[in-house]
């Protein structure tokens, strides 16, 4: 581990993504170098993690990039409650962002779950027709048109539902947009939500000007109490820890890249599902950092490979 670590934190960026990996009873807990795509360091648990577990592995990795000359200056975690509390402790004056993409995961997912309630409204006003053909009169034959009407708008609201959450639309999908919101104030706002939630992460702008947008945002939301708890996610305290990479421009806003190292663990143990021990772990994760670390020259003698034969 030491001779990894010598690697890993070569040339540290001073920047990690830290994530926790769960492998049916046990978990693995990781920190990448972000910008390196390097992982830097890991522990297998038996349990699932608490505050007591990832204490030790922020100290751990604290002294070890202390020991080598480096300096954390950022970390990114998901959305888990793990780790505020622990950082808070161990490193607190490294800022901690919270992961971009889970936070507008939630957000997206709490417009459309808005969405589908305004859609059960439209249904809701679905006249009742008698049963059989309409009879031949003007006030029938106009329940039926507004029931058609009515069901074709809530289709239509269905399949593009997507729309309302998409970060750029085309002119043709703004068009699209427009016929669906028509006379409906609730769908127009929360289009303007998801817009002013885009705006929040605008690479361009600044932490406490966003911290502004936000009191703003929040406040126009309460306006619309039709909507209950459906956007109770913008109250949510991650959403500001989010928007902290806007004042380090090198501040990674994902996670993705413990994200990308887990998911090659989760490609490994696909083939041997069944042997799950501890000890196999800890072997598979040893020998992903030996992979790593053998990287560098594995792409120069095949870019050497690639020229020889290009020369025959």
């Amino acid at each position: 581990m030491s001779e990894h670590l010598d690697w890993a934190l070569s040339g540290f960026s001073g920047y990690l993504a830290v994530d926790e990996l769960y492998d049916g009873p046990f978990c693995v807990l990781s920190a990448v170098d972000s910008p390196q795509q390097r992982r830097v360091l890991c522990e297998v648990l038996d349990h699932a993690p608490t505050h007591d577990d990832i204490r030790p592995f922020l100290m751990r990795l604290k002294e070890a990039i202390a020991a080598r000359g480096g300096e954390l200056r950022g970390i990114t975690t998901d959305g888990s409650a793990l780790y505020p509390i622990p950082l808070a402790e161990v490193v607190p004056a490294v800022p901690h962002q919270v992961c971009e993409f889970h936070v507008l995961k939630e957000l997206t997912r709490a417009i459309l779950h808005a969405v589908a309630g305004v859609r059960k409204k439209l249904k809701a006003r679905v006249p009742a027709l008698s049963r059989g053909r309409p009879r031949d009169n003007a006030a029938a034959r106009r329940q039926v048109r507004k029931a058609k009407r009515i069901k074709q708008r809530v289709t239509d609201v269905f399949e593009h539902r997507h729309l309302f959450v998409r970060h750029a639309l085309t002119t043709s999908q703004r068009a699209t947009l427009s016929g669906l919101v028509r006379g409906e104030p609730i769908l127009v706002a929360l289009r303007a939500i998801m817009d002013e939630v885009y705006h929040l992460f605008d690479r361009r702008g600044r932490t406490d000007t966003a911290l502004t947008k936000l009191v703003r945002l929040r406040r126009h939301v309460r306006r619309y109490r039709s909507l209950g708890r459906a956007l109770d996610q913008l109250n949510a305290p991650n959403l500001e820890k989010a928007l902290t990479f806007l004042d380090d421009r090198l501040v990674p806003s994902t996670s993705n890249a413990v994200e990308r190292s887990n998911r090659r663990h989760r490609k490994m143990q696909k083939s041997v599902y069944r042997v799950r021990t501890k000890t196999n772990l800890e072997g598979r994760l040893a020998l992903d950092l030996q992979r790593e670390r053998q990287t560098t020259g594995r792409q120069a003698t095949t870019k050497t490979l690639h020229k020889q034969r290009r020369e025959e």
